[in-house]
């Protein structure tokens, strides 16, 4: 089969995530790898308390996408594509054999430092599903024209969108779409605006800190979500993982795309399982999995 590994972004979070990571000698040096580059404990990265902070949050999805990843691919299960979902773009580069660990580490707590001091409050994220593409844009454009911060950030499925902004004008942007009889919203749990204009500052300050970072050529095919394509050159990637930060994000695209290339196997890592659902709409037939939800044993 041909398959992708998808790694969740942030609001997939969950207390002690970083606690159930499988038994394995590699996931053993994962870890070793992660507390002396950062010079601290995991158990201080994933507490509940802990992941109330944007840094803490991004460093623990990363050390999980790839604690799991590195441990299927040790156990036979070789993704011929990687994707990732926002801050999952990093452990899908490393898993993918394109980025090393070590400067993943630096350059995700870099990353999120910049985000969480660029809007320490008052923004976020929200998820709008079964509305149509036309009737979120036009609450957007509504509120834009009144110079307000409120951008369409990600397209995860045919009525599945997320906006980020001000959370006040999130607020009425949900409000405006179901004012026409149809949506429900919910607040991510994500306290910076991501995926829009207002982090381009940041994202080109992050760009400039790949300059003295060196890519390989990956073993997996690295996807961009926020192009919906296959990225096979080192600098490439490197654009992508920097300024995926102020980009608009197109996963329901991306699914498609590989849903064309063949691809009929998508193995979600941990943690959560809300990209396995946004797979299975567009993988008609194919096999979806959380690796959370499921026996491995069915798998390996």
């Amino acid at each position: 089969m041909t398959q992708v590994f998808t790694f969740p972004g942030q609001g997939s979070q969950r207390a002690h995530m970083l606690q159930n990571l499988p038994d394995h000698p590699d996931v053993t040096l994962i870890r070793q790898q992660a507390e002396d580059t950062l010079g601290v404990k995991l158990d201080t990265l994933d507490s509940q308390k802990a992941l109330t902070d944007t840094v803490n949050v991004q460093l623990a999805l990363l050390i999980c996408g790839v604690a799991w990843g590195r441990y299927l691919q040790n156990a036979g299960i070789k993704p011929d594509y990687v994707l990732g979902l926002s801050i999952g773009a990093y452990p899908a580069a490393v898993v993918s054999g394109s980025l090393d660990f070590d400067d993943a580490l630096r350059l995700v707590k870099a990353r999120a430092d910049s985000m969480k001091s660029a809007y320490p409050s008052g923004y976020g994220m929200l998820a709008i599903t079964g509305a149509e593409f036309k009737h979120v844009q036009a609450a957007v454009n509504l509120l834009q024209e009144k110079s307000e911060k409120v951008y369409l950030a990600n397209l995860n499925g045919e009525y599945q969108f997320v906006l980020a902004g001000e959370k006040r004008v999130l607020k009425s942007a949900a409000e405006q779409v179901r004012s026409q009889g149809i949506g429900a919203s919910v607040f991510l749990d994500v306290t910076v605006p991501s995926h829009c204009p207002l982090l381009k500052e940041q994202s080109e300050k992050l760009l400039a800190m790949f300059q003295d970072i060196t890519l390989k050529t990956s073993n997996s095919l690295y996807v961009s979500a926020a192009k919906a394509r296959v990225l096979r050159k080192p600098d490439d990637i490197k654009e992508d993982l920097a300024l995926n930060m102020a980009h608009q994000l197109h996963w329901y695209d991306s699914c498609q795309m590989l849903a064309e290339r063949g691809v009929n196997k998508a193995l979600e890592m941990p943690p959560g399982s809300t990209l396995t659902g946004l797979f299975r709409k567009v993988l008609n037939g194919g096999e979806c999995y959380s690796i959370e939800n499921i026996n491995l044993k069915t798998i390996l």
